[in-house]
């Protein structure tokens, strides 16, 4: 596709503080949303503080030239949760978040010295664009209910249930997606380079006004936006909590927890870690390839895969001693390179220092918890449709009139779709979950090796 900023382009600063915000928009729902999941102490601020961190470590191992950004990964919840209730103190859970995730970056780096002494032609060889372009698509698919069913939900809880109607959501939640939309389409040139702001302050603000309305006539159906992090700023006054806030770092409370850990605890995290890795290693493989497509550029030749493994490796560590999150490449960040053409390496750094800055700033971390699911829901529908859409059009070159392409693009597709999720259950009584996407990608590869004897036939 046509960039208007390349990898080495660089924007005017003012420019690059506002493409930075985007990308910050576009990961942060994800982003905050693994600490809330997994709960136990763990914070909204770290997470994104992780963020930052893990993002920049990244980028120093690719030599800045991969533009992507690194995000709390929901495929390790399972393995999170096992920290936590394997553990016999939350202090020894937080110690276990990062001995986990630095299982994690170990497989990371022995992958990387494989690649390293072996090269990459045999990761083509195992996953050619017939198998790679289907589980890219099946990577956005399978958000796709994400996406559909936050639009379609308020914020606002009162015993323990949403109480907004699903119909006044999914205005404000078209109302962002439209803005997007329009925006990129017929939008002005520096206006195509900030849809998701727009569109983030367009819903946003009609659920606001939605809001005050339900506030000022009782009616609690049109209560869409939560107000209560903005409101808790000012529990007992302004003073210097309500502008400045300190994150929870997870290798403090770590600290506490060190002396506590056994042989069988630790154990069981490398059970749960590394079997994991494995899968997000397959995700990475595919974000790479979606990526090189979008920047027409190679980027497991260069920078090379092996660095930007030991990247998304490194850089997940790090991010966990802060956060607690292990981080991985985000879609939600491909695609907003996508959708805006800029694939400039300094906004996805601005976006780091950023989220860095931004994990002290009490505001700005309430307002991103205000955000209603509704808003964040209409970017996201264009965001993951980009992802679906970009691993389509990886098959154009594939001759899908041939059966041996045929039914290898058609399993991906189905079992993804399809949703077919595996669960083993170990003998501590932990499960690893194989996700979708692992699966699809599984399958999709033992069918183009039953194949690939065809195809050689065929001279392919």
């Amino acid at each position: 596709m046509k960039l208007v900023y390349g990898i080495h382009d660089k924007p005017r600063f003012r420019a690059v503080i506002v493409f930075a915000f985007q990308q910050l928009l576009a990961i942060m729902a994800a982003t905050i949303a693994v600490p809330a999941i997994v709960g136990n102490g763990m914070t909204a601020s770290a997470a994104l503080f992780g963020a930052g961190i893990g993002t920049l470590v990244y980028q120093l191992f690719t030599s800045f030239r991969s533009p992507v950004f690194l995000g709390s990964s929901f495929a390790f919840l399972g393995s999170m949760f096992a920290a936590f209730s394997g553990a016999a103190s939350m202090e020894m859970g937080f110690a276990g978040l990062i001995i986990g995730a630095a299982f994690a970056a170990l497989v990371y780096v022995v992958l990387a010295v494989i690649v390293k002494i072996s090269g990459v032609k045999w990761i083509s060889r195992l996953m050619p664009a017939v198998v790679i372009g289907p589980t890219v698509a099946i990577i956005g698919l399978s958000l796709a209910g994400n996406a559909v069913g936050d639009m379609m939900k308020g914020d606002v809880m009162i015993d323990g249930a949403a109480v907004a109607s699903p119909y006044i959501a999914l205005i404000c939640g078209l109302a962002t997606l439209f803005t997007v939309v329009l925006v990129s389409t017929y939008g002005k040139r520096r206006l195509r380079l900030i849809p998701f702001i727009l569109g983030i302050l367009a819903g946003y603000a009609v659920a606001l006004a939605f809001t005050l309305i339900g506030n000022a006539t009782g009616s609690d159906a049109l209560k869409i936006i939560d107000l209560a992090p903005i409101k808790a700023l000012f529990d007992g006054g302004v003073s210097l909590k309500t502008f400045l806030s300190v994150p929870q770092f997870t290798f403090l409370k770590a600290f506490k927890g060190l002396n506590q850990l056994t042989p069988e605890y630790i154990g069981t995290l490398a059970v749960g870690y590394i079997p994991v890795a494995f899968v997000v290693f397959a995700e990475h493989i595919a974000d790479h390839k979606n990526l090189s497509t979008i920047v027409n550029q190679d980027l497991l030749k260069d920078p090379g895969l092996p660095s930007t493994l030991l990247g998304d490796g490194i850089g997940s560590f790090a991010g966990a001693l802060f956060g607690g999150c292990p981080n991985t490449t985000y879609g939600e960040s491909v695609g907003c390179v996508a959708i805006t053409g800029n694939a400039s390496v300094i906004s996805i750094t601005g976006a780091a220092g950023l989220a860095l800055a931004f994990a002290f700033i009490a505001p700005f971390v309430a307002f991103l918890d205000s955000i209603p699911s509704c808003v964040m829901g209409g970017v996201c529908m264009t965001l993951y449709g980009f992802i679906a859409v970009s691993g389509l059009k990886m098959l154009q070159p594939v001759d899908l009139n041939k059966n041996s392409n045929l039914f290898v693009a058609s399993v991906i597709l189905i079992a993804g779709v399809g949703g077919m999720v595996l669960n083993f259950t170990l003998r501590s009584g932990k499960t690893i979950t194989l996700t979708s996407v692992a699966c699809a990608l599984i399958l999709g590869i033992i069918t183009n090796l039953m194949l690939s004897p065809k195809n050689k036939r065929d001279g392919e």
